[in-house]
């Protein structure tokens, strides 16, 4: 399944709410501002790569790229 803005922000959402996390909280737990996590979760698009990969971790998620050729990538050091 290939993520886009809106699929990363539904996972961001629930995995915050499986969590019990208000999005303050993970905001500051992430080190990002609480707009931007209001904005991702509503799939707003942004270049912030970054800030992404810090809200993820600050979830427990990890992130896997499969490569055209099957090789999958993972990083596995949140």
């Amino acid at each position: 399944m290939m993520l886009d803005s809106i699929g990363i922000g539904q996972i961001v959402r629930n995995e915050r709410k499986g969590l019990g996390l208000r999005q303050d909280e993970l905001a500051a737990s992430s080190g990002v501002g609480l707009r931007f996590i209001v904005e991702l979760e509503r799939g707003k698009a942004t270049a912030q790569i970054g800030k992404v990969f810090a809200v993820l971790a600050a979830l427990g998620c990890e992130m896997q790229v499969r490569l055209p050729d099957g090789v999958v990538i993972a990083d596995r050091s949140t």
